[in-house]
């Protein structure tokens, strides 16, 4: 079973070249343009241990906002042609991580039903330049497009946290490590994990 895809997004606004192995081992090849954008993508294929390739670019001289958004559009996009059936997958997983002052946790079913929670970020943090480019609204966007595209419910929560650059990472690092385990084989699982028979 190959669960790879390889996919491209052309728009007036962005190019995006995206490929991504969910039984990789962590590697990554990330240029978006956008540094602190690669920063976080990087951590997600390392604790998910996705082989992940991505390259993009963008109208960043306006905002970052349509590159980082369009990357994480065919992001979820990926990983659902990825998945496939869902067949033998464990579908849920749950991961709590701390980075310093921040301690972030996230949920993550392979649902196939897109929805997101995202709560705890500390007011103003949708405000704050990260790398002095990067707002912190950024971080939802990015969990909006890869929940509804990939067709997976996710819940992430910001439960401390104080330096924004620390509260961003932890909460890639939990969605990382919780969508690790949701995709991960399970060799005792027959099928579709779902009493409905279907993902």
């Amino acid at each position: 079973m190959n669960r790879i895809a390889q996919l491209q997004r052309r728009t007036s606004e962005s190019s995006i070249d995206l490929s991504i192995n969910l039984d990789g081992t962590g590697r990554s090849e990330i240029s978006t343009t956008v540094p602190f954008f690669d920063h976080l993508l990087t951590a997600f294929a390392k604790h998910s241990l996705v082989d992940l390739v991505v390259k993009a670019s963008g109208d960043t001289h306006i905002d970052v906002h349509h590159t980082v958004e369009d990357t994480a559009i065919v992001l979820g996009q990926a990983i659902k042609q990825a998945l496939g059936d869902k067949s033998k997958i464990a579908r849920y997983g749950d991961s709590t991580v701390p980075l310093d002052d921040a301690l972030a946790r996230a949920v993550v079913d392979v649902s196939g039903r897109p929805y997101l929670v995202h709560t705890g970020e500390p007011a103003g943090f949708e405000f704050h330049l990260i790398g002095g480019h990067f707002t912190g609204s950024m971080i939802r966007h990015v969990f909006e497009a890869i929940s509804y595209n990939a067709g997976i419910t996710v819940h992430v929560t910001v439960l401390d946290g104080r330096d924004p650059h620390h509260i961003a990472e932890a909460e890639f690092k939990a969605f990382a490590r919780a969508f690790r385990k949701a995709v991960e084989l399970d060799a005792r699982v027959e099928g579709i994990p779902s009493t409905k028979g279907a993902l």
